[in-house]
Formats: structure tokens, C-alpha cells, sequence
């Protein structure tokens, strides 16, 4: 069984306001595919509800670095209150999603991502002996690896939903 050690800890975004989801969702899987991270969605959740929908998606992402080591983020996307409205601007109606998003980050780095080192008590051994004393400074490459990836898909988030300066009439 591989060993799972959290770096980033429930990073939080919260955004209230004017949006388009599906950009959005296209946003966070076009930079995975630009930093070449494998992924899936483990829950994508959507309830109708009268005061709008609640859309509850969960992405696992996944880059092996090595062939012991492997990068995990965990992003739970919740959107409350999603309502589709128009909005005007330069002449022409756009169609936007207004709601509250929150967004929620955890980056984990896995050791024996193949679960080879921990099917022989000797193996197991070694491998303890090897990630104390040989692999330390490749662990904390990979800490800031992942911490600067989360850190960059915050910003990058952030940036594009801080665009959308519009007003509309309820």
C-alpha cells in the first residue's frame, strides 16, 4: 500500500457572482492538460433545486514522477445557487451562470505508487530506509512541486473569475 503524505492542506476559494461554469470546467481541465496531469472525476453532482442548481463535482488528478513517486491533488468544486442569466455588454447578450463557487484544494505526494515495496517485510524495510536516508531531498522536491501546481491552478482560477466585472438586473 502506498504511503500518502498531504502538502497542501484544504486551500479554500470562495467566489460569489458572475460566472460561466463550463469555462470554468474547461479551464481547470485544459491546465491539466497543459502540465500533462492524468485525471478523473470521481463525483459530479447536480440537483435541481427552486432557488437554482447545486453542481458538486470531485477531481482526483495524478502525475508519476518517477516510478516510486507519484503527485495527487484532490479539488472539490462546489457550486450553490447556480442560475443562468443574461447579460449585456457592449451591445450584445451574453449568458452567464450567477451563484456562489467554493473550491477546495489538497495536494498529496505518494510513495511505492506501484505498491511493490510493501508486499515483503523486507521490502517494506528498505523502502522505510531508503525514504529516510537516499530519497529526502527528492520527497522535498516533490513538496514544492506540488505546492507551486496547486498554487498555480489557485491563482489561475482566481484570475478568471475576478474577470467578470458585469452587472445585471434581478
Amino acid at each position: 500500500m502506498a504511503e500518502r503524505v498531504l502538502i497542501v492542506d484544504h486551500l479554500k476559494f470562495s467566489y460569489e457572482g458572475l460566472f460561466n461554469a463550463s469555462e470554468l470546467f474547461a479551464l481547470i481541465s485544459g491546465w491539466f492538460f497543459e502540465k500533462s496531469w492524468d485525471w478523473y472525476e470521481k463525483i459530479n453532482d447536480e440537483i435541481i433545486t427552486p432557488r437554482g442548481k447545486q453542481i458538486h463535482i470531485v477531481l482526483e488528478p495524478w502525475k508519476s514522477t518517477s516510478d516510486y513517486h507519484k503527485l495527487q491533488m484532490r479539488i472539490k468544486l462546489n457550486m450553490i445557487d447556480v442560475k443562468e442569466v443574461e447579460v449585456e455588454k457592449d451591445g450584445e447578450k451574453i449568458r452567464l451562470n450567477h451563484g456562489v463557487v467554493r473550491i477546495f484544494f489538497d495536494g498529496y505526494v505518494l510513495s511505492d505508487r506501484l505498491g511493490i515495496w510493501t508486499s515483503k517485510p523486507f521490502y517494506w524495510f528498505l523502502s522505510i530506509i531508503f525514504e529516510k536516508y537516499f530519497f529526502k531531498r527528492h520527497f522535498r522536491k516533490l513538496e514544492t512541486w506540488i505546492e507551486s501546481d496547486v498554487d498555480d491552478l489557485y491563482n489561475k482560477i482566481k484570475s478568471y473569475l475576478n474577470v467578470f466585472k458585469y452587472t445585471y438586473q434581478q
